[in-house]
């Protein structure tokens, strides 16, 4: 079963509809139902589409006793301090290397549970309609956090637009770059303002499906795509380490990896957005 909650500023939790299973309780015996079990409310911290719809389909199809409440934040720090603080149980909004950079700088404990699908990120530009027109000296946009800063980077010495220190991998900031042959210059931007960076016809633009989508792009108009076979960066179910092995747990991971999250993630590859990171009934 399905529920929706709402993360404010502050990390107060409000809860859309009972409160938890006391309320559940209470509502059961003031109805006068039959059904004397007792459901047990697994909150799950989510973001943005399609990681909250998949966090909805694993909640319609999570076996009873438990349910699922989605509960929305509106930014990338919040549903990782909502879980280190258990003020959810679980949270579904990130890649593992992002995670454990939250780890190193908050002491925390969250782990990464189970990769669900690789989000296909890339560079969009306004200006180039390939990326073999990328002029000398053009500007580059690329996230101004650690990962995703180095996931940007590692798509360009990829494809030998840079070249980055041997050593330097997903830690790989600017300071790493040893070649950069057209002089490009990077410019770092929060995540969630690159497209807004597009808007404002910077050339080169990092970004993901989910953010780019809202001005009606898709992985199609990128000029340049990530390949991560691995699924390295795939968005991860994430809990912590003293409740990763609970029954809670393990019943949303199952329902994470149900045919039904499967069906709906492949229908999103067919438009080319993510990958599939899992098989179903894994």
């Amino acid at each position: 079963m399905f529920k929706k909650g709402l993360l404010l500023s502050g990390l107060a939790l409000v809860l859309a509809g009972c409160g938890g299973e006391e309320s559940g309780t209470e509502e059961s015996q003031d109805n006068g139902s039959n059904d004397s079990e007792e459901k047990t409310v697994v909150q799950v911290a989510s973001h943005l589409p399609p990681m909250t719809d998949v966090v909805e389909i694993a909640g319609d199809v999570i076996e009873d006793p438990y349910e699922i409440e989605l509960v929305e934040v509106s930014d990338n720090i919040q549903y990782n301090e909502a879980l280190l603080n258990e003020e959810v149980d679980a949270n579904f909004a990130q890649h593992e290397p992002f995670m454990e950079i939250f780890n190193e700088e908050r002491d925390g404990n969250l782990v990464a549970l189970q990769p669900v699908y690789n989000a296909i990120v890339g560079f969009y530009s306004p200006v180039y309609d390939s990326i073999d027109e990328l002029e000398d000296g053009a500007e580059v946009a690329i996230p101004s956090d650690a990962t995703n800063e180095a996931r940007a980077l590692m798509i360009l010495d990829q494809q030998g637009i840079i070249t980055l220190a041997s050593d330097a991998e997903h830690t790989a900031t600017v300071e790493d770059i040893e070649e950069n042959p057209k002089n490009l210059e990077f410019t770092h931007i929060d995540l969630l303002n690159l497209t807004g960076a597009y808007e404002d016809g910077v050339p080169l633009v990092f970004n993901y499906p989910t953010y780019i989508s809202s001005i009606d792009l898709t992985p199609e108009d990128a000029v340049l795509l990530e390949e991560d076979e691995d699924y390295t960066f795939a968005i991860q179910l994430v809990a912590r380490e003293d409740n990763q092995d609970s029954e809670e747990i393990q019943a949303i991971e199952e329902a994470f990896t149900s045919q039904e999250v499967h069906d709906f993630l492949m229908e999103l590859s067919e438009e080319g957005h993510l990958e599939p990171a899992f098989e179903a009934g894994e």
